[in-house]
């Protein structure tokens, strides 16, 4: 499903991965937010960002949950920068991601919110760099050693754990992994900034 958007309307992207602390597109608002009944979880390989086709990295995707929530970060992205801001996330998320659309709940002051309708990137468990499930210290170890063109996938991992905790989210699975990464790491395994080729 590739959701066709308006050129004359702005539009909104939901980030829950790299999105939410490097987005590397214009955006005229950001807002952080939540989806309902998703998950997310490092179950996507990256063979063109952070890992390669000999070593996937592990990115996340999302999950069908019922009664989870994913918090992530809503990007308003204005009507004349639509097309270029899309074709570039396109190209970025060409590596078993496919967009779609949901609605983010956007709370607001005194206790009150919105709804809003985005697009987002999912990784179905049908394309061909879907990883699955694996125990978190197998998860954690190839976190640890995975390396690709945007740089290590340790990087990946901590910066959206400290993203999320910066919002105040919880998400048991990503602060797991962080645990694990920075235990490896503390004993001096993996992690380490890789030599230059």
């Amino acid at each position: 499903m590739n959701p066709q958007s308006d050129p004359s309307e702005d539009i909104w992207i939901f980030g829950y991965g790299s999105l939410i602390w490097r987005p590397d597109f214009e955006f005229a608002e950001r807002q952080d937010g939540f989806i309902r009944d998703y998950a997310r979880r490092f179950w996507q390989g990256s063979t063109d960002h952070r890992g390669s086709p000999e070593l996937p990295g592990r990115v996340v995707t999302l999950i069908e949950q019922r009664g989870s929530i994913c918090w992530g970060t809503a990007f308003r992205v204005r009507s004349e920068e639509t097309a270029a801001v899309l074709g570039g996330l396109d190209q970025r998320e060409s590596g078993g991601f496919r967009r779609e659309q949901v609605k983010v709940s956007v709370p607001l002051e005194q206790d009150r919110g919105q709804e809003i309708l985005a697009q987002l990137y999912l990784a179905p468990a049908e394309n061909p760099n879907y990883l699955g499930p694996d125990p978190l210290p197998v998860i954690a170890e190839r976190i640890c050693v995975a390396h690709g063109p945007s740089g290590p996938n340790v990087e990946y991992l901590l910066e959206l754990a400290r993203a999320l905790r910066e919002m105040g989210a919880e998400d048991e699975h990503v602060f797991s992994l962080e645990a694990l990464v920075r235990d490896r790491q503390g004993r001096g395994w993996g992690g380490g900034k890789p030599e230059a080729s």
